[in-house]
């Protein structure tokens, strides 16, 4: 097994607690209704309420290139605007990785906006390797439906 770290910050002009609450807290009611072809059908809570020790099932939008995956919520720090899963079970993984945690972290930036920094661990199965070229599909949904949450507060101000 070896693990492949990949790191990368995204830009926006939503202050941070605003953003982490509309794409953490509130993400699984936003997110289908904002961006349901790009994103998720649904999200199921099996257990837990969003906590550590959460596990969700999200069932991606038709014509998606998987149904689904099982994440389970490692950390949530509200204050700290600190958010970290892991997706453990789904097409996603493509029987040839244990898992991939993600540790999002929100900040302030000076004009008001927010950096997101995003760091991505894929945990592989045996001697199966992973380039950052293979972090290329992910990363383009996640800003996808980053930007996406980021419009709908430009033009929704009062949501959060």
């Amino acid at each position: 097994m070896g693990i492949f770290n990949y790191e990368y910050e995204v830009i926006t002009a939503i202050p941070p607690a605003k953003i982490f609450k509309a794409c953490i807290l509130d993400g699984q009611n936003l997110i289908p209704k904002i961006v349901p072809d790009q994103a998720f059908k649904s999200v199921e809570f099996i257990q837990g309420n969003g906590e550590p020790g959460t596990v969700k099932k999200i069932t991606f939008a038709e014509g998606s290139r998987f149904d689904y995956m099982v994440e389970e919520v490692e950390a949530l720090d509200k204050d700290e605007l600190v958010y970290c899963y892991s997706v453990i079970e789904g097409g996603v993984l493509m029987n040839k990785l244990e898992k991939i945690t993600y540790e999002s972290v929100f900040e302030a930036s000076p004009d008001g906006g927010s950096v997101c920094k995003i760091r991505c661990m894929y945990h592989t199965i045996g001697d199966f390797e992973i380039t950052e070229e293979g972090t290329k599909a992910g990363k383009k949904k996640a800003l996808e439906i980053l930007k996406a949450v980021e419009a709908y507060l430009l033009d929704n101000p009062d949501h959060c």
